[in-house]
């Protein structure tokens, strides 16, 4: 790294991304007196929810588990008035947040992380951002979040398009789809969620899909007194069973076994869990014809296992009942190029279009770390470290990269997000606070794991997945989504319970796996 930089701060911590990571980790370390502050290329507070305001965009997770646990106070008594979050509540959520625990003074918007590099000398990361600042800090927390670098597909002519194209994780709220021609590539979560909303607006709706997937209903609705009473009264429990369950989003996963019913029980069961809402639930929860159009039908019949992430929706497959809603097999019939008036397949069609939505997804998980220059102690890069797949020791550290963080890094716990963020933060935090413990300014703390440590844990996580469908089924999980990044394990799936009790040991053991943190006399916890 070069000295081009207008002027250097001094920080104890830096902390990229103000998310629901960020904004924690934030908080988490200015209660052990440091002094820290929080970037973002963002203009405002928010992460994923800053930047996803497509319509529809909404949580899959109940209200009641999407949120932190932390503030017993706040969790009493925010509002929230349906099951489910949409965007605009959880942005308004974080910035309440924010504002409770005066913590915006801390942040600086508007402001891109360019490069870091660890200096041995100094033992500091110096780190060069947009805004021609260079921060000096003693700690880099990365909280980029799984899903924000944005994939766009490789196809001819993309340049071409006459009309308006737009990704979801960018909206444009001046986009006006009232009557319009609209094609929609992608039928994620993200892609339910816009056909859901825009179908019953738009003159004419193209859904455009390569893997049809299962979704259920998500059983959103209004919030009763009686309901927001009983989740009051019952939320030491609920915060309990979340840390100690698999997927972490408020309901009493099964121990029951498939075959262990008869054909008339199963059926009962999946009719109760599609009753009762929420693709995680139907997925974890338990072990009819919508669609009229025949053909419709048969094109959004799912030929994938049910490992991809399970879907809810608040009325997916009754769109396309609607006469101007037709879908598109890209299986059958692929996009052949984008011309200058919408979408040409394979079988010679032009699909006349006036907007383009790209709900496409994200280069996940370690996307937005590989785009950008972080180089370690050894002079290697962060992208040539992952140049065969993401590794790490508990999706927090990485050996050759001392007294670097990351909040979800890959091969975290896949589960609901606000409960990865806390398991997370509180194992960095209680790691910071003890290295503090024994620093000195002779010797200032060095947090490093090993090399052995991050193999160890990879095995733990292959271990994990064995027999598991996610293990048999292409998926951004494993980075499929995009050509040429190497396919490789980027979740720990053993659950969140398992997780948090493998980071407790990690702490209460002395930090095996770790260096140790201060050379000499004075390294030892």
């Amino acid at each position: 790294m070069t000295e081009t930089t207008q002027s250097v701060q001094h920080v104890d911590a830096l902390v990229v991304g103000a998310g629901f990571g960020g904004i924690y980790q934030l908080y988490a370390l200015r209660q052990l007196g440091l002094s820290v502050k929080v970037i973002d290329v963002a203009a405002d507070v928010g992460g994923t929810w800053f930047w996803n305001t497509y319509p529809g965009a909404m949580s899959d997770t109940e209200s009641f588990v999407y949120r932190y646990t932390w503030d017993k106070e706040d969790l009493q008594n925010y509002p929230w008035s349906h099951h489910y979050t949409r965007q605009p509540d959880v942005l308004a959520y974080l910035n309440h947040v924010v504002k409770r625990h005066d913590l915006r003074k801390h942040m600086d918007f508007n402001t891109e992380l360019m490069a870091a590099e660890w200096s041995s000398d100094e033992k500091v990361w110096n780190v060069d951002v947009s805004t021609g600042i260079r921060y000096k800090a003693r700690y880099l927390i990365t909280a980029l979040g799984l899903l924000s670098r944005k994939n766009y597909p490789d196809i001819a002519g993309l340049d071409s398009f006459q009309g308006l194209m737009c990704h979801t994780a960018a909206w444009d709220p001046s986009i006006d789809l009232n009557n319009k021609r609209v094609g929609v590539i992608g039928c994620g979560s993200t892609g339910v969620q816009v056909i859901t909303e825009v179908a019953k607006i738009v003159k004419q709706l193209v859904c455009f899909q390569r893997h049809p997937q299962y979704s259920v209903p998500s059983g959103d609705r209004p919030v009763s007194p009686e309901y927001r009473k009983m989740v009051n009264e019952t939320y030491d429990e609920i915060i309990a069973g979340v840390r100690d369950s698999a997927f972490g989003f408020g309901f009493k996963e099964s121990q029951r076994s498939y075959d262990s019913f008869s054909p008339e029980e199963r059926e009962e069961i999946f009719e109760q869990l599609w009753a009762k809402g929420n693709g995680f639930r139907f997925m974890g929860g338990g072990f009819n014809d919508i669609v009229k159009d025949p053909e419709k039908a048969r094109k959004l019949q799912p030929h994938d296992y049910y490992a991809r992430r399970p879907l809810c929706d608040g009325g997916y497959y009754e769109q396309f009942n609607r006469e101007n809603v037709s879908i598109v097999d890209l299986k059958e019939t692929p996009i052949k190029c984008i011309t200058p008036n919408g979408i040409m397949t394979s079988d010679g069609l032009e699909h006349q279009l006036d907007v383009i939505i790209f709900a496409t997804g994200f280069d996940a998980i370690d996307g937005n770390y590989t785009r950008v220059k972080i180089r370690g102690a050894n002079g290697e890069s962060l992208k040539d470290h992952w140049k065969a797949g993401p590794t790490s020791y508990m999706g927090t550290n990485i050996p050759h990269f001392p007294n670097l963080f990351m909040i979800t890094g890959p091969q975290g716990p896949f589960c609901n997000i606000p409960a990865a963020v806390e398991a997370h933060v509180e194992f960095v935090t209680e790691t910071i606070k003890k290295a503090e413990e024994v620093s000195t300014n002779d010797s200032p703390a060095i947090v490093e794991a090993t090399e052995q440590a991050e193999a160890d844990w990879g095995k733990v996580c292959e271990k994990a997945v064995e027999g598991s469908l996610f293990k048999e089924t292409a998926s951004w999980i494993f980075g499929s989504n995009i050509p040429g990044k190497p396919v490789a394990l980027r979740f720990y799936f053993g659950g969140l319970g398992s997780f948090r009790a493998e980071v407790k040991k990690v702490a209460e053991g002395g930090y095996a796996g770790f260096k140790p943190f201060v050379a000499g006399e004075q390294a030892r916890l």
